[in-house]
């Protein structure tokens, strides 16, 4: 049985950064919302309470049953999980003098507590609360200081002779890089306290996944939806390893992809062995696409067509039972917030057409990116697809600001592949997380080309870095690559005299503009 995690969510905007330094410890963990805590479940080892936005006093405050595991499992809260726990077991929470926010020194720290094995005096944490615990709970003890949060860390455990299934608490947030041993207290808690065997590996998703995918699938046909991207491709080699000739891959082409991508993304695909059937829909897409300018009903729009013409396409494979899809972990998460608001559609989530009659297959719906390629990896793919940037499922459509026009696509084609190819040949591709181009085409600027008054498009850059698109850094490319770039682009790219670099992180900007 495999062991997990569970980590449950009040709305923190790191609660995906705690999933994420918890799969680097090879252990599984789930991410559910504070109310949906699944009982009964005995391959849950330990809980982890996440962050929020709220104040414990507000009346909107996201509240869980703490009987439904304290006691029975090692349970670790988190700044808001912190004060939740102390709120509710006795303690007390103040709105703090001024809000806490930003690196503190524990000053003072147990270190024979087990959740503090292997720290070291006056190490550096990250702090971000408003409200602080002025008071702990009766039977709890103080296990970690700062020269300004005395309860910074507390526990009902007396080591080494207690019961490990206690309670655990910091008012600082051990996932986020700026507490520097957070990933040691991490692990102390998930191996050490709650007993991961750490079984949670590449190696292991690819030959578990192989063997649910057999006994799921059986002999049944499956469709599986490929946009080019990791993803799906990753999906297709892992099913056609489970499936081989059982598996026909449908790659849509809505007009909107990079530059020669389509031809270069089936030739990929045909080196790997994989069935792949092709289909140009441009001129559908451009058609419905024409005249609208806002980001949500292009996706819209996009998903719906993409819907329909892949529908039409699998309907011709008559004996067809399943939809595959590369859908994974983050797909899932980010599509529906913890307060029930959109954030932004993702066409590859959200149910089927009941019209296509087929159940849904989604193998990688538990991974972040960066464990996909690990999986890619061990299924021996080429690395040039592994590595490749990630890239919207609507293409250079929420690239695009303002209405959709072949024109406008072609401008941004050019523009972005002399971007990406500088970003290669300057070896700098790898070093970032994804990069792209963006035509800000409701915009005009003045220039001056060979003496004449010029009133163009701009365009923007985008580069971050990052492990997983939860959080993200503009990447610090070179000046002097971003001189030669944009002096290519004005020079070769009609329509384009102005080129500007974002250098927004996310949060508060999203990665792509729409």
């Amino acid at each position: 049985m495999t062991q997990k995690i569970i980590i449950l969510d009040f709305g923190s905007q790191t609660t995906q950064l705690i999933g994420r330094r918890v799969r680097e410890l090879d252990t599984f963990c789930e991410i559910l919302p504070y109310n949906k805590f699944p009982k009964d479940d005995p391959s849950v080892i330990g809980v982890i309470l996440s962050g929020s936005p709220y104040s414990v006093h507000d009346p909107e405050a996201f509240k869980v049953d703490l009987s439904q595991f304290v006691g029975r499992l090692p349970v670790l809260g988190i700044c808001y999980g912190a004060q939740f726990i102390s709120h509710t077991l006795g303690g007390k929470v103040e709105k703090a003098d001024s809000r806490e926010y930003g690196r503190a020194n524990l000053e003072t720290i147990d270190l024979d507590n087990p959740l503090f094995k292997g720290f070291e005096k006056g190490s550096q944490v990250w702090m971000s609360h408003g409200d602080t615990i002025t008071a702990i709970p009766e039977g709890f003890k103080v296990i970690g200081s700062t020269k300004d949060v005395v309860n910074a860390a507390f526990t009902n455990t007396q080591h080494p002779t207690s019961d490990t299934k206690g309670v655990w608490a910091v008012q600082f947030h051990p996932e986020v890089f700026h507490t520097l041993q957070g990933t040691q207290l991490l692990k102390n808690f998930v191996v050490d306290i709650c007993g991961s065997r750490q079984e949670w590996s590449a190696a292991s998703f690819v030959d578990s996944t192989v063997a649910e995918l057999k006994a799921q699938l059986g002999n049944d046909r499956v469709i599986l939806g490929l946009s080019g991207g990791v993803d799906s491709s990753v999906a297709a080699v892992l099913l056609n390893k489970a499936i081989g000739s059982n598996l026909t891959c449908i790659f849509v082409d809505h007009g909107m992809l990079r530059k020669n991508e389509f031809a270069q993304v089936m030739e990929d695909y045909k080196v790997l062995g994989l069935n792949v059937i092709g289909v140009d829909a441009s001129e559908k897409f451009f058609s419905d696409l024409a005249g609208v300018t806002d980001p949500e009903q292009k996706r819209k729009i996009i998903g719906r067509d993409f819907v329909e013409v892949f529908n039409a396409e699998a309907k011709k494979i008559t004996d067809a039972k399943w939809l595959a899809q590369g859908t994974i972990y983050p797909d899932r998460i980010e599509s529906l917030n913890i307060t029930g608001k959109v954030i932004k559609s993702h066409h590859n989530v959200g149910g089927l057409p009941k019209e296509m009659h087929l159940q849904l297959c989604e193998p990688l719906k538990w991974l972040f990116k960066d464990e996909v390629r690990r999986v890619g990896r061990q299924l021996g793919m080429p690395e040039h697809l592994i590595t490749r940037h990630p890239f919207p499922g609507p293409g250079l459509a929420v690239r695009i600001l303002g209405d959709i026009t072949r024109e406008k696509v072609q401008i941004l084609q050019d523009a972005d592949d002399i971007y990406i190819r500088g970003l290669r040949e300057w070896g700098l591709y790898d070093q970032v997380w994804q990069a792209g181009a963006i035509l800000l085409s409701t915009v005009r600027s003045v220039g001056v080309m060979g003496d004449e008054r010029t009133y163009e498009h701009p365009v923007a850059l985008r580069a971050v870095t990052s492990t997983d698109a939860m959080t993200a850094d503009w990447a610090h490319l070179p000046y002097e690559f971003l001189a030669k770039v944009s002096n290519e682009i004005i020079n070769k790219v009609r329509g384009v005299n102005r080129v500007c670099y974002d250098i927004s992180s996310k949060p508060p900007a999203t990665i792509e503009w729409e």
